[in-house]
């Protein structure tokens, strides 16, 4: 669905359960991953993408300090009132929005607000839903209050609400990604210095997500435990070498060889994956600024096979999936997209091969799983950002 018909249902929809229609709507991109697997949240790097899915939210002002919150796709609603209240993890999808609302910075004794929230984008698919839906909710309140953040504060106020009232202790990767996001373009973040530069890609070239339909619900898995295994090994390497170290980011390929007696084998083989990571995004960034983008890919490949073995971050399905595209002529590079232990893989793909590779990849999958994958092309596509009602 594009943007025009994913607004004209979001309008509709507003105005029939709060008989008026919305004064702000706001759209936030949901986000593809190509290199930096788990490296936002250990000072790293990351190469990643806006996608032409996203989320819409629509806003009005209510009679009083009451607000109403409507997700059209699930058909639920959820109520507070801004005076005092209290963030409440009881309704996962409300949570990331009263999160948002409660460090937005809005008046508490005003008007509240009405609130309706759609998406294209497939949850659980690895594609960031979550931080489409806080960046839209985000844009779209504080406009209605007259107040103006910068992308990175945004960015940041988003992050503190999906840790603090989610449980999930995402890093930044995702927010920014839908924020700064430019047509054709990946994103280069730095997350030491907050550095985002973005990076032109070819307009032939686009990516294919497909997926395997196991979702992952990054709270119930292991992505706080690998946060904690990262910084346990980053402890051990700030004791070890005779160097600061902050973070992973700090550690390289001979700081590994040389400090990893002493570190449990989890723990080192969680380290040597972020150490990996961090090269592959910088030699990925140096080969598209020359040119040799096709490149790209080998390193993709180099990634899934490090969160397979090394972070274990994978699983059977999406392992199958990069090994029906590694056989593939059309495919360049595929990997494993997002937190990991489901979701979907990213491939590099020419547009002109796309159609191919999609039924392929569909047909390869279903061979061993019975049904075909769900597939979708991606085109790096513009960040977050207000509509025209």
């Amino acid at each position: 669905m594009n943007v025009k018909d994913l607004l004209k249902s979001v309008l509709s929809s507003h105005a029939e359960k709060f008989s008026k229609q919305p004064l702000i709507a706001a759209y936030a991109p949901g986000r593809v991953e190509i290199l930096g697997n788990h490296t936002d949240y250990n000072e790293g790097f990351v190469l990643s993408a806006a996608i032409n899915m996203g989320t819409i939210c629509a806003v009005s002002k209510s009679v009083n300090n009451s607000c109403t919150l409507f997700a059209r796709d699930m058909d639920s609603e959820y109520k507070f009132n801004l005076d005092g209240f209290i963030p409440d993890s009881s309704v996962p999808w409300a949570s990331y929005i009263t999160g948002v609302t409660a460090l937005l910075g809005i008046p508490t004794d005003g008007f509240g607000f009405d609130l309706t929230v759609s998406t294209d984008i497939p949850i659980g698919a690895g594609l960031s839903s979550s931080a489409a839906l806080e960046v839209s909710c985000g844009l779209a309140i504080s406009s209605l209050y007259g107040i103006e953040h910068k992308p990175m504060d945004l960015a940041k106020i988003c992050q503190k609400a999906e840790n603090e009232y989610t449980g999930t202790k995402c890093g930044l990767l995702d927010q920014i990604s839908s924020l700064f996001g430019k047509p054709h373009s990946l994103i280069f973040t730095d997350f030491r210095t907050l550095d985002v530069v973005t990076i032109k890609m070819p307009e032939d070239i686009c990516f294919l997500m497909a997926d395997t339909g196991v979702k992952h619900a990054l709270v119930d898995s292991e992505y706080n435990l690998r946060r904690e295994q990262c910084e346990r090994a980053r402890d051990h390497f700030a004791q070890c070498l005779d160097k600061p170290v902050a973070a992973l980011r700090d550690v390289q390929q001979d700081d590994w060889v040389k400090c990893k007696e002493g570190l449990n084998e989890v723990d080192a083989r969680r380290a040597l994956h972020v150490i990996g990571e961090n090269d592959r995004v910088l030699r990925a960034k140096s080969l598209i600024e020359n040119g040799d983008h096709k490149l790209v890919g080998k390193l993709m490949f180099e990634s899934h096979e490090s969160s397979q073995k090394n972070f274990e971050n994978s699983c059977p399905e999406l392992d199958y999936l990069v090994f029906v595209a590694h056989k593939l002529p059309e495919v360049a590079g595929a990997r494993l997209s997002g937190g990991g232990f489901g979701g979907s893989v990213v491939a590099m793909v020419t547009k002109e091969d796309a159609s191919k590779a999609e039924q392929k990849l569909a047909a390869g999958y279903a061979e061993k799983y019975g049904v075909p994958c769900a597939t979708r092309q991606i085109i790096p596509s513009a960040g977050a950002r207000l509509l025209n009602i």
